[in-house]
């Protein structure tokens, strides 16, 4: 739960308020203008209307510059920023000639899979060579190569469940295969925090949704137990089945879900678990197993693993893991299997590449230098940030560290100073985060070297100043600890 300062609070809604005031006044007067335009769509109703795009016409179009920022390099620990520029208030965005070289702290790279790899990358020019960039087919025409069982295989053994099945992209893993799973007479039991794809996929599934406080198992157990007291609305028969579905890493907290718990109160209940691992799958545990592996859970207790290849794993795609039956079942009804293309054969190379790297089966232990570096990272990282007095949300070993901005002013003046100062972050806002908890969301990378560390540390710190995000006082550093000793002699 976040405590939000009542001042920081306070500003942020007045802002917000004012944004929206002036916003629909200008709407007014548009109104105005366009009913004495003639219109060449009489009788077509709008496809858009007024409220439906205001926050995107209002609020976004304003500080879009801060999103979508071209790239024209890898995705490595520094990358090439494209500058754009506005002529026209930010409604439309060029493209210039320019290019600032950022150190990179927006992407999932957790690994450093996503640039040029010793063991993966001849592997994947070898694969486009021999099986072109796309199979051009679903799985069950002519899409299924060697390398999908293969991969299916390799990613059964890796998260330590009996059969796998790959989809081409991650979202559409959570948004197609939910509706597959369940249907009427289900409950789903979701995280108040989970992905907008899990979102998705249950509101298309027609089961019915209950809603538990974020990562509170007391709250889960609550919810279940009133749940399966009362039954299927009206009918109050028993529900077919219910699903809880958490995350291993939640994507805008950085927090690591409370599994063992949550585990122990669905086998009270004979609920079954589906763990989403699209942040956490390669990137914590000993060996890059998840969290399963880092919190002591049995992969047997989680009845569906769910992960993305698009983190760790420096490709594209996701995963459902569990019993044979299960995968059986979805490769004969899922439609992201049927009717989709299937997974590129070199992206699918990689990951079979990169898993082999985690595990050490190249021949090396680059696999667990990678590993340790990340943890090693991600917490160096994550304690510099609070002793400066930011407010840094997540938990110790997760690569995800949101700094909370709250103001909507302070996320286009914290995203433009940090370019200007050749620092690539991202931020994020409403919808993607309730109204009042806007955030930069920093991702640690195992490629990032202890100067690279330093050197975004001293940019977010100096740009934390210039915005005013410090919401906490600042530790006093060792020097200033032992001049303080000497002057007390």
């Amino acid at each position: 739960m976040i405590t939000i300062p009542y001042l920081t609070a306070l500003t942020t809604y007045f802002s917000y308020g004012l944004l929206f005031a002036f916003g629909q006044l200008r709407d007014f007067f548009r109104k105005i203008i366009d009913w004495w335009k003639a219109s060449n769509l009489q009788g077509y109703a709008p496809i858009c209307l007024g409220l439906e795009d205001f926050y995107t016409r209002r609020l976004y179009l304003r500080i879009q510059d801060c999103f979508g920022r071209p790239i024209s390099s890898a995705p490595d620990a520094w990358i090439d920023v494209v500058e754009r520029v506005s002529n026209d208030n930010n409604k439309t965005l060029k493209r210039t000639t320019k290019i600032s070289k950022c150190l990179n702290l927006g992407s999932y790279n957790y690994l450093g899979f996503a640039a040029a790899d010793e063991y993966c990358t001849p592997r994947a020019i070898e694969t486009l060579k021999r099986f072109s960039p796309s199979t051009c087919s679903a799985r069950v025409d002519g899409g299924t190569t060697i390398l999908h069982t293969e991969l299916e295989e390799n990613v059964a053994k890796f998260v330590g469940k009996p059969a796998a099945i790959v989809f081409g992209m991650g979202y559409v893993t959570n948004s197609a295969v939910l509706p597959v799973l369940m249907g009427k007479g289900g409950l789903i039991i979701s995280d108040s925090l989970n992905h907008n794809s899990i979102v998705n996929g249950a509101r298309g599934s027609g089961a019915t949704i209950r809603v538990f406080q974020h990562n509170t198992p007391s709250h889960l157990e609550k919810v279940l137990r009133e749940q399966i007291a009362e039954g299927q609305p009206r009918t109050h028969r028993p529900w077919k089945k219910i699903f809880v579905i958490v995350e291993g890493i939640y994507s805008m907290e950085g927090e690591l879900c409370k599994l063992p718990e949550i585990v122990a109160i669905c086998k009270k209940y004979k609920a079954y678990v589906y763990l989403d691992e699209a942040h956490s799958i390669g990137a914590v545990g000993k060996s890059g197993r998840g969290v399963c592996e880092l919190l002591g859970v049995d992969t047997a207790d989680v009845d569906i693993m769910m992960g993305t290849f698009t983190k760790s794993f420096g490709s594209c795609g996701g995963y459902i893991a569990g019993s044979k039956e299960l995968i059986q079942f979805l490769k004969h009804n899922c439609p992201a299997h049927l009717y989709a293309t299937s997974i590129s054969p070199p992206a699918a190379q990689q990951i079979i590449s990169s898993i082999k790297v985690i595990l050490g089966e190249d021949g090396s232990s680059r696999g667990a230098q990678k590993l340790a570096r990340i943890r090693e990272n991600s917490n160096f990282f994550r304690s510099e940030l609070q002793k400066m007095g930011f407010e840094v949300l997540g938990d110790n070993d997760s690569p995800v560290m949101p700094i909370m901005l709250y103001n909507p002013a302070k996320i286009p003046a914290f995203s433009r100073e940090c370019l200007r100062q050749n620092l690539a972050v991202v931020t994020v806002a409403f919808p993607a985060t309730p109204l009042l908890l806007a955030r930069a969301r920093i991702c640690i990378s195992a490629s990032h070297t202890r100067e690279d560390l330093l050197k975004g540390l001293e940019v977010i710190s100096r740009v934390g100043d210039l915005v005013g995000i410090k919401y906490f006082p600042a530790e006093p550093k060792k020097e200033q600890l032992e001049e303080g000793r000497v002057k007390l002699e």
